[in-house]
């Protein structure tokens, strides 16, 4: 991530300035750093083995120190303590209370991983189970596994706030330092999702951030919208990183699924919990709050089950031992919102708050880990763009054989 990073870093330095977006521009290098400096930066060892990655730009503010100076104009109250001569801020606290975090999810998954394992999943324990029991288990097979993450992850972020990587400004509201800038991962944030946007968006952030910046809009031609090609090119990438096992493609295939449904309850359900000028919750949002989380959670326990167990037949083998329940929701929800029942809703909805459904219509998400947003939409799409290449060549090939002189015919004979 760091190298393919640095590259396209180099190559935005080569570009005028007025054909780079705000990232690109920010982040773009002019001048190759000497051989030390870029040595140091790929090797920087608080983050060498288990991430996170970052742009070379940071490190270099980081080793400039310029990092941790104030913007101009900026109130000098906001200033960050540091201890005597030093600039980068007090970061022991912060990153003791991240190693703490980082030993305590540890031990954890020491423990927990002693009960829910993939061998109690396929064995006969497990179908002795009742329906909603072999749910929870699931779920708690995949917290189990989230755990050595959320601990490793921790740590790794703690070292990054204690160099003074981690910094990221002083809140200007509460005059807190921040120290999220190298944040990967945000347990709360998974556990109590309500979507999988937001459950996805607290995964490996910073690989969201690298997809995103550096593949997912790179493929897009300049000028146009990124569309399926971008999207599968990310999704492919994001595949590939992990490895060829079945179980995760099967995860990320259904995923992608899983996001285009939540994206079509948020834009068909969820405004009639909301007042009309879609900013108020009404007394009933509470429970579409409480099904989301449920819903959200037994999806992405199902579906994250796969990228664990990683064989084929045993995926197989754990989905239909719970019912395939997440794949029959997803494919009920499509048809559902294919249906008339669409329309229906659109209507209802457009007469109570047509502001509200106009602006969801219109809400735009890049994806998050490599995972298409509407996979059914992006497929036809692409398949009209290659329709429109095809037709696009055979126009120019009949073109050109009229234009193209006949052999022969350069010197015609008298009379011909």
């Amino acid at each position: 991530m760091k190298l393919s990073g640095f590259c396209w870093n180099v190559h935005d330095g080569q570009l005028p300035t007025k054909d780079l977006s705000d990232h690109q521009r920010e982040r773009a290098l002019s001048k190759l750093p000497g051989v030390l400096d870029f040595a140091a930066y790929v090797l920087f060892f608080p983050s060498l083995f288990a991430g996170p990655a970052f742009d070379y730009v940071d490190y270099s503010r980081w080793i400039e120190t310029s990092m941790f100076e104030l913007p101009p104009g900026a109130d000098p109250s906001l200033r960050a303590p540091t201890r005597k001569k030093r600039k980068i801020p007090r970061s022991g606290t912060p990153a003791a209370w991240k190693a703490a975090a980082g030993l305590f999810w540890i031990f954890a998954f020491i423990k927990f991983s002693g009960w829910y394992t993939t061998e109690l999943l396929l064995g006969d324990r497990y179908l002795s189970y009742g329906f909603f029991r072999r749910v929870w288990v699931l779920h708690m097979f995949g917290f189990t596994a989230r755990l050595k993450y959320y601990g490793v992850w921790s740590l790794s972020e703690g070292a990054c706030i204690l160099s003074g990587m981690g910094y990221k400004g002083v809140d200007p509201k509460t005059g807190q330092v921040m120290w999220n800038r190298l944040q990967n991962v945000s347990p709360w944030g998974i556990e109590t999702a309500q979507n999988t946007r937001a459950y996805v968006e607290s995964w490996n952030i910073n690989t969201n951030h690298w997809l995103r910046n550096y593949m997912y809009l790179r493929v897009t031609p300049r000028g146009k919208k990124p569309g399926f090609r971008a999207s599968m090119a990310t999704f492919i990438t994001s595949a590939f990183w992990h490895g060829f096992y079945p179980g995760y493609y099967l995860t990320f295939i259904l995923a992608s699924f899983l996001q285009t449904v939540a994206k079509k309850f948020r834009r068909h359900i969820r405004p009639f919990f909301l007042s009309p000028d879609g900013k108020t919750p009404t007394k009933y949002k509470v429970y579409y709050d409480i099904c989301g989380y449920l819903a959200t959670q037994a999806s992405i326990t199902f579906a994250a089950a796969s990228f664990v167990v990683l064989g084929f037949k045993d995926c197989l083998t754990v989905w239909a031992r719970v019912y395939f329940y997440c794949i029959i929701g997803v494919a009920t929800s499509m048809v559902f919102f294919a249906s008339p029942a669409r329309t229906w809703l659109s209507k209802k909805l457009a007469s109570r708050n047509a502001s509200t459904l106009k602006r969801a219509d219109s809400q735009e998400y890049l994806p998050s880990l490599g995972l298409p947003n509407d996979p059914g939409k992006e497929l036809g799409e692409v398949i009209a763009e290659v329709k429109g290449e095809i037709e696009a060549r055979r126009r120019k090939s009949l073109q050109k054989s009229k234009t193209m002189p006949v052999k022969g015919s350069a010197n015609p004979r008298k009379g011909q």
